[in-house]
């Protein structure tokens, strides 16, 4: 069986071929590109706890399975999912600390 990702909350913009550290918009950018689930989540929400109130996490993964991960991440604690996008098999998640 195939899950569907979820419908995006608000698209952020299309990724550049080669990822900067920290592209517009967002604080800092984690890549954790190549790592299956739990990892992706679990790596992010040791990155966002260190990041101040307000501040915005950018997340790179290729695990298709990160698109549920982080919707429910995201439903169950604080932490806000500003949008996410997929672009050539690489999706970028945007996340809020509160505050």
């Amino acid at each position: 069986m195939t899950r569907s990702p979820p419908a995006s909350p608000e698209p952020i913009g299309r990724l550049p071929d080669a990822v900067p550290d920290v592209r517009p918009g967002a604080d800092e950018t984690l890549d954790v590109r190549g790592l299956m689930c739990p990892l992706p989540v679990l790596k992010a929400r040791k990155a966002l706890k260190r990041l101040a109130p307000g501040a915005t996490l950018e997340v790179l993964a290729t695990d298709p399975a990160a698109v549920i991960d982080f919707k429910h991440f995201c439903e169950t604690t604080p932490f806000e999912l500003q949008g996410w996008q997929e672009d050539a098999g690489i999706y970028a998640f945007r996340i809020r600390v509160p505050g």
